[in-house]
Formats: C-alpha cells, sequence, structure tokens
C-alpha cells in the first residue's frame, strides 16, 4: 500500500465513478481499476461494492478511508513540517477565506507576507463559512478566517477585531432618515429604515440571516427587493441606488468611492460578527503562517 494508491483510492471514495477519477487523476480507467483491486487484496477486505450503479462503499471501506484520511493528514503534516527545515522560508501558504473578506482584508497582510517570505507562494480558497469550517477541520489549509460560532472540539480559534456592521444608503434615499448635520456615521434604529428597499445577499448567506433576525427583534419584515451572492455586489448595487444594505464597516473603509452613499450606525445592539482564525487542532502551524496570523491580528 502506497500513498498514489490511497489518493486513487480516496478519490474514488469521494466520486465513486471511475470514468470520473480516471479523468482527474491523469490514469487510464482499467489502470486506476487494477490499482484499486491490488489495494483490496493487499487489505484483504473489499472497499467498493462494484455490482450496483453507482458503485457503492463497504462497511470495512467506510472504516477504511476514515482511517485513510487521518494517515493522508499526518503525512501532509509531516512533509509540510519538514520544508520549513530545508531553507526555513521556501513553501506554501494556503488560506481559507470568504470572497468578501479576500478583497478588504488580505491585499496588505498577503503584501507584508511576500516582502518577508518571497519565496513561497500563497494560495487563497474563498468559499462560504460553513464549507471553510469543515474544510479546516479536515486540514486543507493552513488557517481560514470565519466567522464564530465554530466547533472548538476540532478547531483552534483566535479572534480578531469584531466586524462593526453599518446600513449603507444611496444618497437620495438616505434624506428619509434622520441625522444631524456634521454627523459623519449618524445613528438611527432599525424602524427607521423600514421603509427602505433593501438589497440582501441570499438565503444561505450570513449576513442575510442576521439582517433578518434584527428585523425581526425590530418589529417588522424588510421590502427585500434584491439578492445577490456577496457583499461587493450589494455594495455595487447600493451606489448605483437600487436600496439600502447592511455591511461590515471594515468592507466599506476598503473602499475608495463612497461619495454617492452615506453611513449609518445602529442605536440598538444589532447581533455583531466575530470573525476568528481557525486552524485544525494539533495541525503543525508554519513559521510563515504564524507571521500571517500574527498581522492578521494587528489588522
Amino acid at each position: 500500500m502506497n500513498t498514489r494508491q490511497l489518493q486513487y483510492a480516496l478519490a474514488l471514495y469521494e466520486d465513486l465513478n471511475f470514468s470520473i477519477v480516471a479523468s482527474k487523476m491523469g490514469i487510464s480507467q482499467p489502470a486506476l481499476s487494477k490499482q484499486i483491486s491490488n489495494l483490496e487484496k493487499e487489505v484483504g477486505v473489499k472497499l467498493f461494492e462494484r455490482s450496483t450503479q453507482p458503485i457503492t462503499v463497504t462497511p470495512a471501506g467506510e472504516y477504511f478511508f476514515r482511517e485513510a484520511k487521518k494517515l493522508m493528514y499526518r503525512e501532509d503534516q509531516l512533509l509540510r513540517s519538514m520544508a520549513d527545515f530545508q531553507t526555513g522560508k521556501r513553501g506554501r501558504l494556503v488560506i481559507g477565506i470568504s470572497p468578501f473578506r479576500s478583497l478588504y482584508l488580505l491585499p496588505k497582510v498577503t503584501k507584508a507576507i511576500r516582502e518577508k517570505y518571497p519565496d513561497i507562494q500563497i494560495v487563497l480558497h474563498e468559499s462560504g463559512s460553513n464549507t471553510l469550517r469543515k474544510e479546516t477541520a479536515e486540514g486543507r489549509y493552513d488557517f481560514a478566517i470565519v466567522n464564530l460560532p465554530v466547533d472548538e472540539s476540532v478547531l483552534d480559534v483566535i479572534p480578531l477585531e469584531t466586524d462593526t456592521l453599518v446600513i449603507a444608503v444611496p444618497e437620495k434615499m438616505s434624506q428619509r432618515l434622520p441625522r444631524k448635520s456634521g454627523d459623519k456615521l449618524p445613528q438611527i434604529t432599525l424602524e427607521d429604515c423600514k421603509d427602505l428597499p433593501f438589497i440582501t445577499e441570499s438565503q444561505s448567506q450570513e449576513m442575510r440571516l442576521l439582517f433578518e433576525k434584527s428585523c425581526a427583534a425590530a418589529g417588522f419584515e424588510p421590502d427585500i427587493v434584491m439578492e445577490v451572492v456577496g457583499i461587493a455586489t450589494a455594495w455595487a448595487m447600493c451606489r448605483v441606488g437600487i436600496g439600502a444594505t447592511l455591511l461590515p464597516l471594515q468592507f466599506v473603509n476598503s473602499m475608495s468611492d463612497c461619495e454617492d452613499i452615506r453611513l449609518f450606525t445602529l442605536k440598538q445592539n444589532v447581533r455583531s460578527r466575530q470573525p476568528v482564525v481557525i486552524t485544525r487542532r494539533g495541525q503543525y502551524i508554519s513559521q510563515y503562517a504564524e507571521y500571517a496570523i500574527k498581522l492578521l491580528k494587528e489588522a
């Protein structure tokens, strides 16, 4: 049993399709089938039931692959730790992050990392928080940045600066809202916004759930005129006057042109979002990952 066989078998475990896996792994289907057969002969049990369509995993296979994932993870950690001993600098930094945070949080951080470690490769995997939590627990990243809560039985957690949430309102619509002249960030209540049209993220997004819960607590149902995938799109639509939207102030501050938008803080206790750096518990942390986390804590 070797690493290559395990990689083939784990890929088949995920896709349950010889043709797809052979294509992904750059191997012929007969060669893949032979590799799996050889592995099954070596371990002495059937890992896959091939008589069904699609193929299925046997009970012995379920146990085998659960343990094989742990083995592959430990091998990866060992190799990565040894890479640091070669030069102390060359390597690969894999970060999991949501697309909107990548936009405002990482440019300066990655620039500083590249200046200190010019030979490393930085890889960003942009995805939603649920996927990032799951894949960090599987050891796929050096670290990821998500919002609480997380499963701290399998993940180590380092808090970052709490998101400050603001209501961004197109200039013309902002005239409906109370504010004192000269206030850079006037305070309003969500009730003040109940007659505004709103742009929100899709229903699977955490910001959408937070917004709807806050409106429900304020006693009204918001007029949602547009759903978008991410915060950057919500910001762009707000700028052209489609509607108001709830955004992290840290994101807004990273935008260069805010002339068409007025920002308002909220008087009531809208649930804030606590971003954290997460790593798989017990995972090896390279010196450049440690440096990146230090920069993020100071940002």
